[in-house]
């Protein structure tokens, strides 16, 4: 069965007035440069990565005064770019871009979650965005490669992950110095 990532009404160019038109879903639905993108549900073994992944950063946010969060939730970006990224940690000294309609602001820490549907997105779209508005830290997750790359702001090269695991490895970070688990505990299922 191959798998599509639904795009609506090309023929026009969405703000974020009209993504907020949309009603509320938990159907991933972003606005990436002025383009409406519909995904599939997250299958079961992404989901579970996703889960065992904020289950170690919760973990660590509590200790911190900070606040993590589980897709869906949006990122507002700009007029024409509202993502919905896999997992978000935001620092207790950022908390106020966390509104009543999501996130208004940059995130130190956003993890996105691979799946068939969203692999040029998530690797090229949104990390370069990412980048640009400057999010301290990036995760590229794959469940399927069991996977880890790790991109950091300040970096000198950003096309090349700080941090490029293959299904083990400490996985540590310099947003959250405390937080350290092996990558292979992420993938089980």
């Amino acid at each position: 069965m191959d798998v599509k990532t639904l795009t609506i009404d090309r023929s026009r160019e969405w703000t974020v007035d009209d993504f907020l038109q949309l009603e509320e879903s938990n159907t991933p639905c972003e606005l990436i440069k002025g383009e409406l993108v519909i995904s599939p549900s997250p299958s079961p073994h992404h989901q579970d990565v996703a889960s065992n992944l904020n289950d170690f950063l919760k973990a660590e946010v509590k200790k911190t005064g900070g606040k993590a969060f589980f897709s869906p939730i949006d990122l507002y970006i700009d007029r024409k770019n509202v993502f919905q990224p896999g997992l978000v940690y935001i620092s207790a000294e950022k908390k106020s871009i966390i509104t009543k309609r999501g996130i208004e602001g940059v995130p130190d820490l956003i993890v996105e979650i691979i799946s068939p549907t969203n692999i040029f997105t998530d690797r090229n779209r949104k990390k370069k965005v990412y980048q640009q508005i400057g999010v301290r830290e990036y995760w590229i997750v794959d469940p399927a490669n069991h996977t880890l790359e790790i991109y950091k702001h300040d970096q000198a090269d950003p096309d090349t992950p700080h941090v490029y695991l293959v299904k083990e490895g400490e996985v540590s970070s310099s947003v959250l110095p405390d937080l350290k688990f092996d990558l292979k505990e992420i993938f089980t299922f």
